[in-house]
């Protein structure tokens, strides 16, 4: 809890800032909600394939701080800064140029403008939030949880700010409409930058790892390990967000209603889930310190406590979901045939609340052990094979509607819950059942010696 609390408060205050966007984009008009839902649902699986790969920070600076590396911490922090950019620029391109996309996937054409000036002022920030998400992940896998959690709110309060001066038009700006929430987003993106940065450089207790005491160069020996742990993480993101932007895409075929009903119950979810995905960090964290310490019984037990507090919390959200659609939907809304959509939705986000916090809190436990690359290929079968295609034949096929689309998305978190946390499980029992294999590595962790201890 010490280690999840400040991690939870972080992810839902960065999530807010979508709410607010939402909340804010639903004042203005319908139109102006599904612009930035379609924009939204583009730009995220780009942005959590980013965030994916630069996860890997986490357990490879976890599992060197458990084995007290510290020089070493320092080498790939750096590598990873490098990492942020080469993959934040190619992202800043691809986000500007998908207005052709829109038109294939048969977007109202009224939205899709919209859509890609929010993308085209969102995408300005990217490179920024890249380096801070280097940064954050360093700190959280050092134990440091609480400077995400400080930055994160100094975001929301710029990013209200900035909604109101380029939305409505302030301080001799023009009114940007929906467009404006993603130039008050790319501000947002710039700050929160620069506070991690003089934070980390500041710190006293940071000189040690040497992170700054040179800017060095790409390594190709540690962009391979980010790479190998970070890419499979990043493609299993991916596969799941990229499941949720088609179903918001499909939305839009069905029409402007469908997409805003389906944008208040997402970005709901969306504000629920970031409690066991916060909760997953200090599940990876703590698995890290511990496989760096050799004790595979202490990284089996954090992940057993971590995935049944995600069990918990969103046996939690599911009945508010359950019991109270109505006045969720209100929080967005007050036009009524969007509340009538979302309501319904917000029933079947309800049913799949367990799944997700198992799913996520069982990928965060495999994080911790670098184990990435099965869980990419099990998110590829649950979301890919099994989600999506269920999703579209009952909603489009036979013609269900949202309701269809979404227990496509039942279906998906609830595969990808067993097999995840059914993993975890098998691979700490065979780590357990190697005591021969433990105690060697312990052997020679004591025969290091004290200089680089």
């Amino acid at each position: 809890m010490k280690l999840g609390l400040p991690v939870i408060a972080s992810q839902l205050l960065q999530m807010s800032m979508g709410f607010v966007d939402t909340v804010m984009a639903g004042n203005l008009s319908p139109k102006a909600l599904a612009a930035v839902a379609v924009g939204s649902s583009l730009l995220n699986p780009v942005y959590i394939f980013m965030l994916g790969i630069l996860m890997a920070i986490s357990p490879v600076v976890a599992q060197l701080f458990g084995g007290r590396q510290i020089k070493e911490i320092g080498r790939n922090v750096r590598q990873g800064l490098w990492m942020s950019q080469l993959l934040a620029w190619p992202a800043f391109f691809l986000i500007r140029n998908l207005e052709p996309l829109l038109h294939l996937l048969k977007v109202e054409p009224s939205i899709i403008p919209v859509a890609q000036g929010y993308m085209d002022a969102i995408s300005w920030g990217l490179p920024f939030i890249s380096a801070y998400m280097a940064l954050r992940f360093f700190n959280e896998a050092i134990g440091a949880t609480q400077p995400g959690m400080y930055f994160a709110l100094l975001g929301v309060v710029f990013n209200i700010a900035g909604n109101f001066v380029f939305m409505y038009g302030y301080l001799g700006f023009p009114a940007m409409g929906a467009v404006g929430t993603g130039w008050a987003s790319a501000l947002v993106a710039v700050i929160m930058f620069l506070g991690m940065l003089i934070y980390t450089v500041r710190r006293p207790s940071y000189k040690r790892f040497g992170i700054f005491e040179k800017l060095g160069r790409p390594s190709l020996e540690i962009f391979r390990e980010l790479i190998h742990i970070g890419l499979p993480n990043g493609m299993s993101a991916f596969m799941e967000v990229s499941m949720f932007a088609l179903v918001t895409l499909l939305m839009g075929s069905i029409g402007t209603l469908a997409v805003a009903g389906h944008q208040i119950a997402i970005n709901f979810c969306s504000i629920t889930f970031m409690l066991p995905f916060g909760l997953s960090t200090a599940i990876t964290i703590r698995i890290g310190h511990a496989i760096g310490r050799k004790n595979p019984y202490q990284a089996r037990f954090s992940g057993l406590i971590g995935i049944g507090m995600s069990v918990m919390i969103m046996t939690c959200t599911a009945l508010i979901m359950w019991l109270a659609p109505n006045l969720v939907a209100h929080l967005y809304t007050q036009d009524q045939d969007v509340i009538a959509v979302a309501v319904t939705l917000l029933h079947v986000a309800a049913i799949f609340q367990i799944s997700d916090g198992l799913q996520v809190s069982g990928l965060g436990a495999l994080r911790g052990l670098k184990d990435t690359r099965i869980p990419m290929i099990v998110n590829l079968i649950a979301y890919w094979i099994i989600g999506l295609p269920l999703g579209y034949f009952l909603g489009i096929t036979l013609d269900m509607g949202p309701r269809g689309l979404w227990f496509g998305l039942v279906a998906g978190l609830s595969a990808a819950a067993v097999l995840h946390n059914s993993r975890f499980l098998i691979m700490t029992k065979h780590y357990i059942s190697k005591p021969s294999k433990i105690e060697r590595l312990r052997d020679e962790e004591l025969m290091r010696p004290t200089a680089q201890l």
